[in-house]
């Protein structure tokens, strides 16, 4: 094994610190970050609509065959996912429903481009490549999965 050569070596000691903690901070950070996306479009909270509207939305704007149940859906995977993704519990199968959400908004978002600034792809992109990395690896050492014993 060769020894790693840092660029800036008096920072070796916070590496070391902080490398443990890297997988779960994005994991906890990708997930409660879709909670309050979830809480606005089942509950009208954080500015949201709530799910009537929301699903009117997805009906007339978007183009979903049945508009609410697509918002419950979208909105369920949102906040329940994102609160079992941030918790690293049932981590893989969270991060695969989060995934599934994320491949429907890209095609949703398609048609813009791939500039976020003009409601492209970039965002949900970006999201779905963190995500996938946790359906690829678990919720790692510092998870409930992890906890629990139950590394699905």
């Amino acid at each position: 094994m060769t020894a790693t050569t840092f660029l800036i070596p008096a920072l070796a000691p916070v590496y070391k610190v902080i490398r443990p903690y890297a997988d779960a901070i994005v994991r906890i950070t990708a997930g409660g970050f879709l909670i309050p996306h979830g809480a606005q479009k089942l509950f009208g909270l954080f500015g949201g609509y709530g799910l009537e509207a929301t699903g009117e939305y997805f009906e007339k704007s978007l183009g979903f065959s049945d508009g609410y149940l697509a918002a419950l859906a979208a909105g369920s995977v949102e906040f329940f996912g994102g609160i079992l993704l941030a918790a690293g519990l049932f981590t893989r199968l969270s991060a695969g429903a989060i995934s599934i959400l994320l491949v429907v908004a890209l095609g949703v978002h398609l048609p813009n481009g791939f500039m976020w600034t003009s409601s492209g792809v970039e965002y949900p992109l970006f999201w779905l490549i963190v995500v996938l990395s946790f359906v690829a690896k678990g919720g790692g050492e510092l998870s409930l999965d992890r906890l629990i014993g139950k590394v699905i």
